[in-house]
């Protein structure tokens, strides 16, 4: 089992979630983060501090959802490890209320 970012993340990307995971799992693309899947060691601790709720457990991911599975996996073998936190995305607080963002995606 691993966890797993959904699109609650474009345009936001907060990155309280990457100040406390032990492993450094997070990948960072241009406007969204991801999760390693053979790297997360399913500690959960970065579920709970994201702010926009972008972060289910793998288990907990509705059916019409599990592509996103799928989508960290790819995406975490193509960006960079993030290992700090840094600053979010300037429209942050502005996307941050909006869903089904998929579309928004910058590879």
């Amino acid at each position: 089992m691993t966890y797993i970012v959904k699109d609650e993340c474009i345009k936001c990307k907060f990155m309280d979630c990457v100040e406390v995971c032990p492993v450094d799992c997070f990948y960072e693309g241009e406007n969204m983060l991801v999760i390693h899947p053979d790297e997360c060691i399913d500690c959960g601790v970065c579920e709970p501090e994201c702010p926009v709720d972008a972060i289910y457990a793998e288990y907990d991911l509705p059916e019409e959802m599990l592509h996103f599975t799928e989508l960290n996996a790819e995406l975490s073998q193509e960006w960079e490890v993030i290992d700090a936190q840094e600053d979010p995305d300037p429209d942050a607080e502005e996307y941050s209320t909006i869903t089904e963002k998929l579309h928004l995606l910058e590879r």
